[in-house]
């Protein structure tokens, strides 16, 4: 592909990337309760929704799911519905005392909540739909620029959830004392299901 057109798909991807949502904070509270090694369990588990989300959409998903509005209710009801129990169990998450530790969970755990998380939201398969379309050259070989794009938003992703995964480790240690663990908990908390509220405000 064009080299212009793949520095304006970057501009857009870096700034779409950077912007606080379900997934960046997840990454964030994840690095905070379980550290920065079990974070990349996490992250894992989100870039493995985005690279579902991003193929289903080339092969026609988004179509299908612009000209299915029940379809694409039915996954975006799910996809609220575990927003906010993600909101329901951070406000209710136990603090942790100086002598105390988080509950441990597994890698394997730590993926699959964060493969849901990723998934939860049906319109990144629209977006991907959307985009994709707006940068690639018809005159060109079509599956090598959407190898590019894929791998270009997927590296992007990935980056930005190291930025937020490395802020939970600094953030850590400003919430030692338990006031701050509770607020940030319930403030969380709001978060996620303010974001589950936005999907279910969102229309195909």
């Amino acid at each position: 592909m064009s080299l212009h057109l793949w520095w304006l798909y970057v501009t857009a991807v870096f700034l779409i990337s950077a912007t606080p949502g379900p997934n960046m904070l997840h990454v964030m509270t994840q690095s905070i309760a379980h550290g920065p090694r079990k974070a990349t369990a996490t992250m894992a588990g989100l870039m493995s929704a985005i690279l579902l989300c991003l193929i289903a959409s080339a092969l026609g998903l988004g179509a299908l799911l612009k000209a299915s509005p029940r379809l694409f209710d039915v996954l975006r009801y799910a996809g609220v519905a575990y927003l906010v129990w993600l909101g329901i169990k951070a406000w209710r998450a136990p603090v942790v005392g100086a002598d105390s530790a988080a509950p441990k969970r597994s890698d394997r755990a730590l993926y699959l909540t964060g493969l849901l998380t990723g998934l939860s939201n049906p319109k990144l398969i629209i977006f991907a739909a959307a985009l994709f379309p707006q940068f690639i050259d018809p005159s060109r070989p079509f599956g090598m620029q959407l190898a590019i794009l894929v791998i270009s938003f997927v590296v992007i992703e990935l980056g930005w959830q190291c930025v937020y995964a490395l802020g939970g480790i600094k953030l850590a240690r400003w919430l030692a004392p338990a006031n701050r663990q509770r607020l940030f908990n319930r403030g969380t908390g709001v978060m996620f299901i303010g974001f589950g509220g936005a999907l279910l405000g969102a229309r195909a």
